[in-house]
């Protein structure tokens, strides 16, 4: 109870205190896990619709494959992308490996099943006559599509959330391809369990608590905007 009083108390000097290093770790945090989120739901937005509306051979294999990839350890998606990345690796003339870039790279390709996967059952369960309907009126291909999405909203946003979460809570991934570099890679997630290795349990709490306010901002901005776009006008 001590350790968990402290952490708190160590949370809240980290966060009103303005203490430099946790602000930039903060920082780091949000930078690759939006940038990963945001590189996903433009990545798997259109996998998922070709995948709920298109009628071609393979494409339950492909579904599958999305929602297997739901349940893919941070780990493995952290060795693969290592590997591709490492000086000998295909991509290792790039000198990505232990970089910012790296850990978003390694994000997104988490993040990227969860949103095609929800973002397929989403658009799968509106009506099946909605994009008939738009060709009728006249709307092009393209404009059909976006009324779809747009009928679809809440639910993407609610996809989009949860690749977020995903991400910005995962250790595997990120500090395999990152190193938790002090000043470079290091995020929320490796410096809590850097802390903990110490034996710094006050402030491994601490991080984790930061890490648990990002979340909860985050949800309740998706919580409000959702509230917004069903409340009655």
């Amino acid at each position: 109870m001590d350790v968990l009083g402290e952490g708190l108390l160590e949370a809240l000097r980290l966060l009103l205190t303005g203490d430099e290093q946790t602000w930039e770790i903060t920082g780091l945090t949000l930078r690759v896990s939006l940038t990963a989120t945001a590189i996903a739901v433009l990545l798997g937005v259109p996998v998922a619709a070709a995948l709920a509306l298109g009628r071609f051979r393979g494409r339950q294999v492909l579904l599958a494959v999305a929602n297997t990839g739901m349940g893919l350890p941070p780990v493995v998606v952290g060795l693969f992308v290592t590997v591709l990345l490492w000086r000998d690796g295909p991509l290792g003339a790039l000198g990505l490996l232990y970089t910012p870039t790296a850990m978003v790279v390694a994000q997104a390709a988490i993040a990227v099943p969860i949103v095609v996967a929800l973002t397929a059952a989403a658009l799968r369960q509106v009506d099946p006559d909605f994009l008939l309907q738009m060709r009728a009126l006249g709307a092009t291909r393209v404009r059909a599509l976006g009324a779809l999405l747009a009928e679809a909203r809440l639910p993407l946003l609610a996809a989009a959330m949860a690749g977020f979460g995903a991400v910005v809570s995962e250790v595997g991934a990120a500090q395999m391809v990152g190193g938790n570099l002090a000043g470079e890679t290091r995020v929320l997630t490796t410096a809590a369990v850097l802390a903990t290795s110490r034996g710094q349990f006050a402030l491994a709490i601490a991080f984790g608590l930061v890490l648990l306010v990002i979340a909860f901002a985050v949800n309740l901005a998706v919580t409000l905007a959702q509230h917004r776009t069903t409340a009655p006008r």
